[in-house]
């Protein structure tokens, strides 16, 4: 029977690391947003399961939102520059703090496009979590404000991310194999 774990060359971030990991940022944006109208705003797919666990993490009332943004499409491997906003938000951002949940800050153009028009939704704050960061490959000039992981310039997928929409189940973040995205 075929596993998806024979296509991982290694697991870089465990199961229970990112549990741990996840507990630790929701207690920290537990503290920092004390009092405040927190709106935690995923960024699908990518982020749904660190959103869905990262939520219950945080201690204090929240509201959730989603959108759906993009800079890569289909099986590709790299950012094509290009970031369209396929679902926008229902919230209204007025006054309200809004934390970006994201899974991977890799080239930071998604970002580096987002968080200007969410700005201009008169926001009280835009801040970024993500659960990994990617700074050897970062382009633009923007970096998370809650990070769980840096990671390696190498092809990710599980916990949310995936290839050409497959891994994105796997409980662990894991290093896929060059000939599996190579087509070798």
């Amino acid at each position: 029977m075929y596993s998806m774990d024979n296509d991982i060359d290694h697991i870089l971030v465990s199961e229970d690391a990112l549990k741990a990991k996840v507990n630790e940022l929701g207690a920290q944006i537990s503290r920092d947003y004390a009092g405040k109208d927190l709106l935690l705003v995923s960024i699908l797919k990518g982020s749904v399961v660190f959103m869905a666990d990262l939520m219950r993490a945080v201690q204090i009332p929240c509201a959730i939102d989603f959108m759906v943004v993009s800079s890569y499409g289909g099986a590709n491997t790299s950012s094509t520059g290009l970031v369209k906003i396929i679902k926008d938000l229902d919230a209204d951002l007025t006054g309200r703090d809004v934390l970006i949940v994201e899974d991977i800050l890799d080239t930071g153009i998604t970002l580096s496009k987002l968080v200007p028009v969410l700005k201009m939704r008169n926001p009280g704050s835009v801040k970024i979590c993500t659960i990994l960061s990617k700074p050897s490959r970062r382009m633009a000039d923007i970096e998370p404000d809650y990070c769980g992981f840096e990671v390696p310039d190498e092809f990710v997928v599980g916990y949310g991310l995936d290839y050409d929409e497959k891994y994105r189940n796997l409980p662990y973040v894991g290093v896929l194999k060059p000939e599996v995205y190579s087509g070798e």
